[in-house]
């Protein structure tokens, strides 16, 4: 298909003023189509103009403008052309047989293997629009849209606008909206389970396919009071209210993203719907994908992007005003320390890759629908929401919030740009905030900060705060001084916290004070800038003995981002890092703060870095920190903070036994020792590591998916076998997932996937690395750009850290015969790699 170039859309929109969408789907033609039929109301300012729409039908049926037969034959790479336009108004008519999709590209259908019933729903981001009715697909031709949806008699109909039923049975209509651009537009439908509600005088409503429904109605009271809490929050921040006329939030199958701002329905992974225990870190990032989700409703549906190079206008302020609204008007009031370990961390990772961009590119470098899709990263997330809090730090939140309300009152129901955006922060602040826009958000990179202290005689000591990077950006960033307790010398104590301000302009910042040098001087204490740290070396001393009685989670945060960043980098060992851990983790009281370590420890850290009789060493130290972590929290009661600590050391544990003797007795009792039972998330969990063991089989793994025939027990059943340690076993995954059939839903594309490479088969699975880079390309082109990310971020051989491997993937990319979204996982997937590589051999050597 053909991919829509900004210079098209820039010539396209000085053409056309769409004004209407009025669109008919009926859902009621088979299992593998659905009928669409788009009426387009237009109008064409150029007599004469040559243009065209975007629709990608199994069949076209037939297509009019002003009652005028268009060839169907003219149709090519999903456009159709429409020639020698007069000017004024115009009705453009498609009507075509489309294809569901089981990828999540325009319509999914899904049928749930718990009872049978079927679910659709639409995915229209960024350019899938054309795969569900035909339209001008891009984000500056906005218009109302006017949906009517046929569906079977028992089926629930969800919209933009609030749906209801009209006419003939299964026949309902949307509320028409105000003008939206068409990757927003949004429909479900099936026998959802749903909960309805009312608050400031508008309909709320959550749905979830009716397997799930026990479970959504166990969490509806805490969904509702965080969405109701939120959306009171963001009516205090902004001058301009909700500017839609309905709230659906629809948990859905298989979706890819974790959620989507569609106005009045956003949709999201119907993973959020708990079957199992989880922790309270987990129900915070929930709410916090609520908050993100809504704010959408003004950053990127009231006022939206004009081309895709301003994606971060969308995505960076979710993400940050998520994030803060949270913490403002929920329990959750502590969410920057998971923001830090678990988002931040993605940003600083994507920003020393090849494939870094600004937060917000040169358009030059968004040429088209195809290298945007690239930009949906840690950088226009992660970054860009630090960048956020940065500006919030150095501007203020009252001018901050000033100037978003002048950006609302401007362009509400319209388009905008970064220009547009700072123009607007402009008019509420003295700074010089294009100055900062173009040191933050128009450079790449990530400015490393390095203190040198030194002490004189006479009771003064100093610290020199240099920065190396080539961006120099300023920063607002507080130096935190703690001393350790006299009388309890694990204990730290905060003596001061100094903030400064270092200049854009300054290779570094001096300070100079009385007294004694302090024990530990952390560097960006409170994670207010977005930068690397470094510690000196009694900074790290003190580090080594005294992490745990380090007093503030987001400043344990700071530091343990610190040595995660060092190990990267190749200048801390990473066996030593995991030796801190086992020091200083069981003492832990965040969950988010053992949650992040112990992710990176047992993952990038034992999978990636280390091997052989390190990695086993690192692995029994990750499961003495677990194990004390139990021990510490027998007897907690399960709906106290501790239980969530002690659900991070069960899954931990489990992921790094070395033997199966332990995890076969937890599986027969049913329960771990003092708690908690095995579910069926820590059930599955376990079987996948007595798989990866060699410790059951494929009758073991029958049995259970026998006892949870659900969709989540079929994708953890097709993890768990392609996990086997047998020949046979891997044969049958890779066949599964590359052979032309291409029968796997995109979920279960992802589990195979994630079963499949494990470090403790290295012999088995050498010959599949060669095949992966001969072969994946091609199912990339077969398949699309969903399933070719998924080739890039779950089939990669991430744990073959070798230079082989590195050697056929640089030769796969050198072949120029890889489709842009595999191409985008490879470069970053080899990068990791190299730098995995280089760790190794930076600390294999000597140790």
């Amino acid at each position: 298909m053909s991919e829509l170039t900004r210079d098209e859309a820039q010539q396209r929109a000085r053409v056309l003023d769409v004004q209407r969408y009025t669109i008919e789907l009926d859902l009621t033609a088979g299992e593998e189509e659905f009928v669409s039929t788009s009426v387009v109301r237009f109008a064409v300012r150029e007599h004469g103009a040559d243009t065209f729409v975007e629709v990608r039908p199994s069949r076209l049926l037939e297509a009019s403008v002003d009652g005028v037969a268009l060839d169907p034959g003219t149709l090519h790479g999903g456009r159709l052309p429409l020639r020698r336009l007069a000017a004024g108004e115009h009705e453009l008519r498609v009507t075509a047989r489309m294809a569901y999709s089981h990828v999540g590209e325009g319509m999914h259908r899904f049928t749930d293997p718990a009872d049978g019933r079927s679910y659709v729903y639409t995915q229209c981001c960024m350019s899938d629009a054309p795969r569900v009715f035909a339209c001008f697909d891009q984000p500056d031709l906005k218009a109302e849209f006017h949906v009517a949806v046929t569906a079977p008699p028992e089926w629930t109909v969800l919209g933009n606008g609030a749906a209801v039923r009209a006419g003939g049975a299964g026949r309902w209509e949307c509320a028409p909206t105000p003008r939206i651009s068409t990757y927003l537009m949004a429909v479900g439908a099936g026998p959802f389970r749903s909960v309805r509600t009312e608050h400031a005088g508008l309909p709320f409503g959550l749905h979830v396919r009716e397997s799930l429904g026990p479970y959504l109605e166990a969490d509806a009271a805490e969904l509702l009071e965080i969405t109701r809490r939120c959306f009171d929050r963001y009516h205090e921040l902004f001058d301009e209210p909700y500017p839609f006329d309905s709230y659906d939030q629809a948990f859905v199958p298989e979706f890819n993203a974790g959620a989507m701002e569609n106005p009045g329905l956003v949709t999201f992974r119907d993973e959020f719907i708990h079957r199992s225990a989880v922790t309270d870190t987990e129900r915070q990032v929930r709410g916090m994908v609520i908050a993100h989700e809504m704010a959408h409703m003004w950053f990127g549906d009231l006022v939206t992007l004009r081309w895709w190079d301003d994606i971060w206008l969308n995505e960076s302020f979710a993400e940050y005003m998520g994030y803060q609204v949270l913490s403002e008007a929920t329990r959750f009031s502590d969410t920057w320390t998971d923001f830090a370990l678990a988002r931040k961390s993605w940003g600083y990772d994507a920003d020393q890759r090849p494939s870094t961009h600004p937060v917000a590119p040169d358009p030059a470098l968004v040429p088209d629908t195809s290298a945007a899709m690239m930009n949906f990263d840690g950088i226009s997330y992660a970054k860009g929401a630090s960048a956020l809090r940065q500006l919030v730090a150095w501007l203020g939140e009252k001018s901050f919030l000033a100037g978003i309300n002048v950006h609302f009152a401007r362009h509400r129901f319209g388009n905008a740009t970064l220009a547009d955006f700072l123009d607007s922060l402009a008019q509420a602040s003295d700074r010089d905030v294009h100055a900062w826009a173009e040191r933050w958000l128009r450079t790449t990179g990530v400015d490393t900060l390095r203190p040198r202290l030194a002490e004189s005689p006479e009771r003064v000591w100093s610290v020199e705060l240099e920065r190396s990077a080539e961006v120099g950006r300023p920063h607002r960033l507080a130096l935190g001084l703690y001393d350790r307790a006299p009388a309890e010398p694990g204990r730290l104590v905060l003596r001061e916290r100094l903030e400064r301000d270092l200049a854009a302009d300054e290779g570094g910042l001096s300070v100079r004070l009385t007294g004694p040098r302090p024990d530990l001087l952390l560097v960006n204490d409170l994670d207010l800038t977005y930068a690397k740290v470094r510690l000196d070396d009694g900074s790290w001393q003190t580090v080594r003995e005294a992490l745990s009685g380090l007093p503030g989670q987001l400043s344990r945060a700071v530091v343990w981002n610190a040595a995660r960043d060092m190990v990267r980098d190749a200048q801390l060992d990473p066996l030593e890092y995991v030796r801190v851990v086992r020091a200083h983790l069981p003492a832990e009281s965040d969950n988010a703060v053992v949650q992040g370590v112990l992710t990176f420890a047992r993952t990038q850290v034992a999978d990636r870095c280390l091997a052989g009789a390190r990695r086993a060493e690192a692995l029994g130290l990750v499961s003495e920190v677990c194990r004390e972590l139990l021990e510490r929290t027998a007897g907690a009661p399960e709906d106290g903070p501790e239980a969530g600590l002690r659900l991070t050391a069960v899954r931990r544990f489990i992921d790094s036994a070395l033997e199966p003797a332990e995890l076969e007795a937890w599986r027969a009792a049913g329960r771990v020792p003092g708690g908690p039972v095995l579910d069926a998330e820590l059930g599955w969990r376990l079987l996948l590591r007595l798989s990866v063991l060699g410790a059951v089989d494929a009758d073991d793994i029958g049995a259970a998916l026998g006892d949870d025939p659900s969709a989540a027990g079929e994708e953890a059943a097709a993890r768990c076998r392609a996990a086997l340690p047998s020949a046979a076993a891997k044969d049958a995954a890779w066949e599964a997932m590359f052979s032309p059939a291409d029968a796997l839903s995109n979920y279960l594309f992802t589990a195979v996937a994630q079963g499949f490479w494990q470090p403790e088969q290295a012999e088995l699975l050498g010959g599949f690395v060669p095949r992966y880079f001969a072969e994946a390309p091609g199912v990339a082109r077969r398949r699309g750009p969903s399933v070719a990310a998924l080739l890039g971020r779950h089939v990669f051989p991430a744990v073959r850290v070798e230079r082989g491997a590195l050697a056929l993937g640089e030769e796969c990319l050198a072949s120029g015969e890889v489709e842009p979204a595999l191409r985008r996982w490879l470069v970053d997937q080899l990068d990791d790699l190299a730098r995995a590589l280089r760790v190794r051999e930076t600390f294999d050597a000597s140790a």
